[in-house]
């Protein structure tokens, strides 16, 4: 979704002066239509995310829309104290923009794993956090929050080419998209890994049970409302996210089934153990977290299970 991200961000550029780019030694074969079109908009500080941060909030005090770029983990956690006492607490309009939520670099390791993202920033009320389930969504959510007046976390996948079947790309501040109409399960999904709960709901849906999907893509503002009027339907809802069980969606739902006092149980999908030095593809990272399609289809059917004793 990257390249679908910076596409329209380019495109905003040729709107608004006021829009620039700035990287951290990352994002070639992302960033070069903004690059090209605006080189004296765009600025490679090298690898120093927290310098960057640093930069984008005097820009930003100066009047201008900064978005910087780089790895989750690199734009998230490394200038974390840098986001939090400028764009956040001085509520200014930089944009950090965090490519590879989840196992998306699976292969470089834990080091580059973007998996506590959401949970940290969430715990800021003054930054909005879009995390875009596909391409297009990504596309739509960028559309919609670029010049709000403050800061702005978009967690992005590499992934540019998988659609979730049925989302075709909405996005509004504040409110989840909901796939389907079934009865008996409400599955909640953070993210790329939206795919995989389509994918897995379809597999429940041959078994005899009858599912709803709800895309939440933006915290902060988060769809309160939304998951507390679908969840009060279901004696049944899992959440799905390719990010720690605590922190993310999983929180959320958690906090609206108890603050709403809903009849609901709940059942996150998130990663629950310490991660290790295993890597691998996405794919194999998201079976292995049980975070997968097929995962998802045991846990539910496990979870009926244990409903129906």
């Amino acid at each position: 979704m990257r390249k679908a991200f910076f596409r329209t961000l380019t495109e905003l550029a040729e709107k608004d002066p006021r829009v620039m780019l700035l990287t951290a030694d990352l994002g070639y074969l992302a960033v070069e239509p903004f690059s090209e079109r605006f080189p004296d908009r765009f600025c490679n500080v090298g690898v120093a995310e927290q310098n960057m941060v640093g930069i984008a909030t005097g820009l930003a005090e100066a009047g201008f829309i900064p978005f910087v770029y780089s790895i989750v983990s690199f734009a998230v956690l490394r200038p974390y104290e840098f986001i939090r006492n400028g764009p956040i607490h001085h509520r200014l309009p930089v944009r950090i923009v965090g490519v590879g939520g989840g196992f998306d670099y699976g292969h470089d390791g834990i080091t580059h794993y973007g998996i506590e993202d959401v949970g940290i920033l969430r715990l800021q009320p003054g930054i909005t956090i879009v995390a875009p389930a596909d391409y297009q969504q990504a596309v739509s959510s960028l559309l919609a929050t670029w010049d709000l007046p403050g800061p702005v976390y978009y967690r992005l996948s590499k992934d540019d080419k998988t659609l979730v079947r049925g989302l075709e790309g909405r996005f509004e501040l504040g409110r989840a998209a909901t796939i389907g109409d079934g009865t008996d399960l409400l599955v909640i999904a953070m993210g790329d890994v939206a795919s995989e709960a389509i994918r897995a709901v379809e597999v429940l849906g041959v078994r005899g049970i009858s599912c709803t999907v709800m895309v939440v893509a933006c915290f902060n503002p988060a769809p309160i409302d939304d998951l507390a009027e679908s969840l009060a339907h279901f004696r049944l809802a899992l959440t799905l996210e390719a990010h720690f069980a605590v922190g993310g969606i999983g929180s959320l739902v958690s906090e609206v089934i108890a603050e709403r006092g809903l009849p609901c149980r709940l059942v996150r999908c998130g990663i629950n153990t310490a991660v290790d030095g295993i890597s691998g593809s996405r794919g194999h990272m998201l079976s292995r977290y049980g975070l997968s399609a097929e995962a998802v289809v045991a846990t539910a059917l496990e979870a009926f299970g244990g409903m129906n004793e």
